[in-house]
């Protein structure tokens, strides 16, 4: 069949779509978690339970990946008609699913090791799908060696975690938080920030993510909405029992999250390239996600990672709508698409929106849930009475937290909520919230941009505007009905409805942003916004030229070490054992000139040994 393949890809995602909405009902209807156990596997130490979990988290998530997937799936039946690999292409898309899946539903942290890894070599294979590319591949491999780095960090955590408290059953952790002393915990909890700064492009190891751009589009947005970069996010949120013990970690991740959003929004602004804006879109609005985690609003920042998700994987899709067209990435090709592309662009429209935090859209529910945590944390840090709809959002049914003064874990009955402490100190909570408000203003501007410089304008391109195949389209308007209603969806929970103070504070910083993108574009429709940066353009299209500054403190001296390596070893090393095996075949030669198979020659040697012996027997008798 001419679209066997995609039937292969696409039916099984589908079913798995359908199972995760069933399963998310049933745990919706009947909340608590489920456990199954497939074996236990004795090490002599502690044991490793092949064993899954489902509980409201991974229910929501779970969902959300599915629904991703299959879109992306759907969206590449056209977008890679041409594509003579699309096979292998849609074949690593299910096994990425599939990874990201165990990682939700895993019950034991090794077995999410294993899904995390699966998901890093997947990414390697579908970054570099166009490997003929050296630039392709080159991005891949980046990709591959700085998650790799982060996750050597986030392995050490698990076994940390999993040797104190005897198991690596994540529940059997949870529980026993409170028996760990708080240098375990505080190391684990740094090391498990390793790993979560490397698959979710947080400084100092997001520079994989804007260069994974290389790879096809619906990639990028299953990379930037399902997989990979929700993965760290997800497992802070998944042992945030961990995390909640170990203050300095969760202060660590405020500032590293604060650096990240403000750093990448502001990159955003001079890239020249569709799809690295929307890259460092994806690192601002993760760091959003970890900011709220920071504070101690974990259903806040759930919430945010599944509004990016519809929201993100739909700019991705559409964007890729866009290059079908015009046939580059480059903003300064596109202009006035609006006149016939019209689902594209009121898809993208509903994205952008999203992503600015425009209300009603989903975007501006969940940033708000977002920064009004971080205006309490900021503002009532110290006063515990203030602050308890802010630092207790998780049951204490999932795990027992530390009550100050107290020598354990005090359970509370199942579906209670108990203040602990302030999760961060107050200047960390500051700087989250200044943050935040920083960063809505540069996205809205950023996104503003992007929109007029795409849509609106006279066109500067020779190509034909027409939206692309319908099957690429209508995934597109699918994706943008999540992405404009989602965020009703949190109305029912008090943390998550819109507080008027904050909401009206949100919405005023983005119009800002969004005001001034467009006071600078209208000046002169045909130039790029982006020259308003002036002199500090080319650092900021550089994201600081950190980039730079790694290849030259850490990747040339790599390489002049391993050019001396290979001289030291040439020279010395192998000059050595060549030297050997030289004067052996020397030795050999002055040797072999006896053995010349002449009998006199052999005889005469022998009569003068025999003589020689005699001689001295008679001398030195």
């Amino acid at each position: 069949m001419r679209n066997g393949p995609a039937l292969i890809a696409c039916a099984p995602v589908a079913a798995s779509l359908v199972l995760a909405a069933i399963v998310a009902f049933t745990v919706w209807r009947d909340p608590g978690p489920r456990t199954g156990t497939l074996a236990l596997v004795q090490t002599g130490s502690v044991p490793i339970r092949v064993g899954l979990q489902v509980d409201g988290l991974s229910a929501v998530v779970g969902l959300m990946v599915c629904c991703v997937a299959l879109a992306v799936h759907v969206y590449s039946v056209s977008y890679m008609a041409e594509d003579p690999r699309y096979s292998s292409y849609a074949a690593f898309i299910s096994m990425f699913t599939a990874a990201m899946l165990l990682v939700v539903f895993a019950g034991d942290l090794l077995l999410l090791y294993v899904g995390w890894e699966v998901m890093g070599i997947c990414s390697y294979f579908l970054i570099g799908h166009h490997w003929e590319d050296r630039a392709n591949s080159r991005a891949a491999v980046k990709a591959f060696l700085v998650t790799r780095l982060g996750d050597v960090g986030f392995l050490l955590g698990i076994l940390v975690l999993g040797v104190g408290a005897r198991t690596f059953s994540i529940d059997g952790v949870l529980s026993r938080v409170a028996d760990l002393p708080d240098a375990t915990l505080t190391a684990a909890a740094l090391l498990l920030l390793a790993g979560v700064a490397g698959k979710s492009a947080q400084f100092p190891l997001h520079t994989w993510l804007p260069d994974a751009m290389a790879g096809p589009t619906p990639i990028s947005a299953l990379i930037h909405a399902a997989t990979m970069v929700a993965a760290g996010v997800y497992v802070v949120a998944r042992l945030y029992g961990v995390f909640l013990n170990a203050p300095g970690a969760l202060g660590v991740l405020g500032v590293v999250a604060v650096v990240s959003m403000v750093g990448s929004a502001l990159a955003a602004l001079a890239q020249d390239d569709l799809k690295r804006v929307l890259a460092y879109s994806t690192i601002s609005q993760l760091a959003v996600m970890a900011a709220g985690l920071a504070v101690g609003a974990k259903t806040a920042a759930i919430f945010h990672l599944l509004a990016h998700g519809a929201f993100k994987a739909l700019l991705f899709l559409a964007a890729g709508c866009v290059i079908v067209v015009a046939g580059s990435n480059l903003l300064a090709a596109y202009g006035g698409l609006r006149r016939g592309m019209p689902i594209t662009f009121w898809s993208m429209t509903a994205g952008f929106a999203a992503l600015a935090g425009i209300p009603p859209f989903s975007g501006w529910f969940s940033k708000d849930s977002v920064i009004e945590a971080a205006q309490h944390a900021a503002l009532h840090g110290g006063d515990s009475a203030s602050t308890a709809g802010w630092f207790a959002y998780t049951p204490l049914r999932e795990y027992p937290l530390r009550t100050p003064g107290a020598g354990g874990a005090h359970p509370a009955p199942v579906w209670t909520y108990r203040l602990v402490e302030p999760v961060v100190p107050a200047s960390v909570a500051w700087l989250v919230y200044l943050g935040l408000l920083v960063t809505v203003v540069l996205t809205a501007a950023y996104a503003t941009r992007a929109w007029l410089m795409t849509f609106f304008g006279e066109p500067r391109g020779t190509y034909e505007i027409a939206d692309p195949p319908r099957i690429m389209s209508w995934t597109v308007a699918a994706l943008a009905v999540p992405a404009t209603v989602l965020g009703f969806f949190g109305s029912g929970a008090s943390e998550l409805r819109p507080h008027l103070g904050s909401a009206l504070l949100g919405v005023v910083l983005a119009g800002l942003g969004a005001a001034a993108a467009f006071l600078v574009w209208n000046r002169d429709p045909a130039a790029d916004p982006a020259r308003a940066l002036g002199r500090a353009r080319p650092m900021l299209a550089r994201a600081f030229y950190v980039d730079e500054l790694y290849a030259a403190v850490i990747v040339r001296p790599a390489e002049a070490l391993a050019r001396h390596v290979v001289i030291f070893d040439g020279r010395r090393i192998d000059g050595a054992v060549t030297g050997a095996g030289r004067g052996a075949r020397w030795l050999g030669g002055r040797l072999r000139l006896q053995v010349n198979g002449n009998p006199q020659t052999y005889l005469t040697g022998l009569v003068a040994g025999v003589v020689v012996i005699a001689a001295g027997v008679v001398i030195f008798r």
